[in-house]
Formats: C-alpha cells, sequence, structure tokens
C-alpha cells in the first residue's frame, strides 16, 4: 500500500468504527443478550476473514514464524472484543459522542505509554511535553462531548 494512503485509510477505518458502535448497540438492543449480540458480531467477521483467506491464501506462515510469534500476539482480537463489547453495553446509555471519545483517548493513552517503554516490542518513541499535551487536549475533548 502506497504510504500516502494510510492516514486516508485510517480516518475511514476510524469512521467505520464510530458507525459500527451504533450499529452494535442496535445489534444489542434487538437481541437484549450482550453475549449473543457480540457472538453474532463477531461470527460475521469471522465469516468474512474466512471467505478473505480462500480468496487470497497466500503467503503462509512457515513453522519459524510461528515458532518466533510472541505468546500474546493472537490475543489482539480479544483485546478488540473488549471494547466492542463496552461500547455494545453502554453506547445507548452514553451516546456514541462519549464512548467513541473515550475509547479513542483511552487508545491514545494506552499508546503513548506503549511507544515511551518500547512495550510489546514496539520501538521506544519517548513521551515529551507536545504528546502529554494532545492526550490532556483529548481528555478535555471528551469531557466537554460527554458533559454536553
Amino acid at each position: 500500500m502506497n504510504a500516502s494512503w494510510a492516514f486516508p485509510f485510517i480516518f475511514v477505518a476510524g469512521m467505520l468504527q464510530a458507525v459500527g458502535a451504533v450499529m452494535n448497540g442496535a445489534l444489542n438492543r434487538s437481541m437484549v443478550n450482550p453475549w449473543l449480540a457480540t457472538s453474532i458480531s463477531f461470527l460475521l467477521v469471522l465469516f468474512l476473514a474466512i471467505g478473505l483467506f480462500a480468496c487470497m491464501p497466500r503467503p503462509l506462515p512457515t513453522v519459524g514464524d510461528v515458532a518466533r510469534m510472541p505468546w500474546w500476539a493472537p490475543l489482539g482480537g480479544v483485546t478488540g472484543a473488549v471494547a466492542v463489547f463496552a461500547g455494545l453495553l453502554l453506547i445507548r446509555k452514553l451516546g456514541a459522542g462519549p464512548v467513541n471519545g473515550a475509547t479513542i483517548t483511552a487508545n491514545i493513552i494506552a499508546s503513548l505509554l506503549i511507544d515511551h517503554f518500547g512495550l510489546l516490542h514496539m520501538a521506544p518513541h519517548a513521551l515529551n511535553p507536545y504528546r502529554i499535551a494532545g492526550a490532556g487536549l483529548m481528555i478535555a475533548g471528551v469531557t466537554l462531548i460527554a458533559r454536553f
């Protein structure tokens, strides 16, 4: 992928994440049981992923690739499921703005810590006053959105 498309693609993905949270809230309301709603949501993702893999099965990892994989690498989907489940339960009560804003702000804060400490094999990127100010502005913005 050409690097010039990276930020527009991420921007569209972020917009879709906000829409998806509202869709999941409607799914939860219709299904009544949040665990059933979560299961339906993730089964659709699973079927899509299997379909895409069937169309594009290459490349495949080598045994060495799998052996070098960190033990925690496959857990990314589970961590994402927590965010989906939280939004599914809370979007109707709090609104799309506060739920998505808090999710993104928490993501920013965690990402800054991951970068700063080089966690999960990421290259370190030190905190500085500008990055801290950006996180503070995110917190202030979400507070305003949630309050008003």
